[in-house]
């Protein structure tokens, strides 16, 4: 868990005034809760703190469980001045009420985390496991009120995707298919679903005739052309695959995939000039794309221009850096029972 950098910061002026609170945060940094619990009660004892008091409930939360302090963790989200705190104990409370009955209840107090704090990683990770337990249960709902509907079928390829399972996925789309055969989207999945299964020759023509089965239905999908685009240059048709990728482009003039793939075809060429107009439009359009980035950055080098390639690589280099996340790991622990194992 990485929250010693935090925790010096909240100790501030503590280690002259309040030995246990300092003792405390160092017992929760090592993840001895009980003890932190301990250290944090006699804290309040010598003086009211916002810091053990905070710490107390989640030290509290990760050892007896939430329902004796979520009404403490909601205070201190609710009425706290420090930022730091305000932040934590919002994040334990939030989690308290997606592990309790009803994880609904925590929609408002996760959107006021998430506009306080848009990037927290932490918070985006509340975010993301709330949304995965609405999913969750509105498939359940789906699978139980219309099992006959095209989207069902739709819905266990996706879910076959995500397990690898690409045989079992496509010909879950090809039922979803016969069902409704005028539903967009649908050939663009099973295309993918191929790819994804293999990039073998004969597999790169079957996707290919399935997105323009796609285009047939929606001529104007940017991103399906940009699909036959990159399937053309595989196939060593470069000039069929240039005009399906610039087609892309013209309906989707910030289509970062796109760009950078016609910037690498220029590249290739040795056409330097014409790949950096299209690479720098790519990371102007999408300045966190690693891709684009680390492609302009190939381009700068190749034409010489080697202090702007430099600048491209400390931007990379800072977009790979791992976000201070300082508290995920304690979140797995909050909610759960008292002595359950903590899963892998």
């Amino acid at each position: 868990m990485r929250v010693i950098s935090l925790l010096l910061v909240l100790a501030g002026g503590a280690l002259a005034q309040s030995d246990p609170l300092v003792e405390g945060l160092k017992q929760f940094q090592q993840g001895d809760y009980i003890a932190a619990e301990s250290s944090f009660e006699q804290a309040l004892k010598q003086g009211d703190d916002a810091r053990a008091r905070t710490f107390l409930a989640l030290s509290k939360a990760a050892t007896s469980g939430c329902s004796q302090v979520q009404g403490d963790l909601r205070r201190e989200f609710e009425q706290n001045t420090d930022a730091k705190l305000k932040r934590l104990a919002g994040i334990g409370f939030v989690q308290c009420l997606l592990s309790g009955e009803e994880p609904a209840a925590a929609t408002p107090f996760l959107a006021e985390l998430r506009e306080d704090y848009p990037e927290d990683p932490d918070v985006l990770f509340l975010a993301a496991r709330m949304h995965m337990q609405a999913w969750n249960d509105t498939i359940y709902e789906m699978f139980r009120a219309t099992p006959a509907s095209y989207r069902v079928n739709m819905i266990s390829a996706e879910i076959f995707e995500i397990q690898g399972k690409y045989t079992e996925a496509k010909s879950e789309y090809q039922k979803a298919i016969e069902k409704n055969p005028t539903a967009v989207n649908l050939h663009y999945r099973l295309a993918r679903a191929t790819l994804m299964e293999s990039h073998a020759p004969a597999a790169l023509e079957e996707a290919r005739k399935e997105f323009e089965l796609e285009l047939e239905l929606n001529p104007r999908d940017s991103v399906a052309h940009y699909q036959v685009g990159q399937i053309l240059l595989a196939q060593q048709k470069r000039d069929e695959g240039i005009a399906r990728i610039r087609r892309s482009i013209e309906l989707q003039p910030d289509f970062t995939r796109a760009l950078i793939a016609l910037g690498k075809v220029h590249m290739d060429a040795k056409e330097y000039d014409e790949a950096i107009v299209l690479l720098e439009k790519a990371v102007a359009g999408a300045p966190s794309s690693e891709a684009a980035r680390y492609g302009l950055m190939r381009a700068y080098r190749r034409a010489g221009r080697k202090e702007d390639a430099m600048k491209q690589k400390d931007e990379l280099e800072a977009l790979q850096r791992p976000p201070e996340g300082e508290f995920t790991d304690f979140l797995k622990r909050i909610g759960e029972k008292p002595g359950q194992p903590e899963q892998e």
